[in-house]
């Protein structure tokens, strides 16, 4: 998904396998999409997708969870060829399209205590803005996609995570799986991580790595310095 409707374009999101959304305007060879999990929008080459009516969509809409749960598993499609999909990826459509799967699925929410095993399961993957597969991830998609394997689904950017949930006073009351974000200079958000035990962080920079937090911000012992300062925590769950 691009911020504008040409190849040069940076990549602000990846739609996954099975995630559906509607054509908000279409053109020659782009189309302006909004996701149907998070409303997030942008642009998408129209190779890249297939068209449904809408009692269809309404009918991906109406289905419970169904996630793909293997970090890479494949597709069967009707002519028999595999097509590779991704952790988190939506098996919604499998009916739809006539294509079989024989992995792991999500299907049931979970508690909040498993929020950060599944964290784990992204550690040392490479970031990439935009991303969202352990391929290549971002600070904001890593948190949304952590709980969204979760079977909770919150926004996009960090920015508009901050939004959600109820914050914290102190590093003291906070539990593993809540939110922590971070501003820069200007006082926008700009970085989030998901809270571990004992003031340890588990967050997309450079990659998926564990740091140390404090009252000031995430401590990069390897750079022996404060990389991104706290702006506040938020309870989401």
């Amino acid at each position: 998904m691009r911020l504008e409707p040409s190849d040069p374009s940076e990549m602000v999101n990846q739609v996954l396998y099975g995630e559906h959304f509607k054509i908000l305007e279409q053109r020659k060879k782009w189309s302006r999409i909004r996701l149907a999990h998070d409303n997030y929008e942008g642009w998408v080459d129209n190779k890249q997708y297939i068209e449904v009516d809408k009692a269809q969509y309404e009918a991906f809409d109406n289905q419970n969870l169904k996630l793909a749960g293997d970090l890479i598993e494949y597709v069967d499609c009707e002519k028999h060829h595999l097509i590779p999909i991704p952790f988190g990826a939506s098996l919604v459509g499998l009916e739809y399209f006539k294509h079989t799967y024989e992995g792991r699925k999500i299907t049931e929410p979970q508690p909040k205590d498993k929020l950060v095993d599944t964290s784990l399961l992204f550690l040392n993957a490479p970031y990439l803005w935009g991303g969202r597969t352990i391929f290549g991830i971002d600070c904001s998609g890593f948190t949304q996609m952590v709980y969204r394997l979760n079977g909770h689904n919150i926004l996009r950017d960090a920015s508009q995570q901050a939004t959600q949930g109820e914050p914290l006073s102190f590093i003291e009351e906070s539990e593993p799986g809540d939110l922590a974000f971070f501003d820069n200079e200007e006082g926008r958000i700009t970085h989030v991580g998901i809270m571990m035990k004992d003031n340890y962080i588990i967050h997309a920079h450079g990659q998926v790595r564990i740091d140390r937090i404090d009252h000031t911000g995430i401590y990069n012992a390897d750079k022996r310095t404060h990389t991104h300062k706290l702006r506040v925590i938020k309870r989401i769950l």
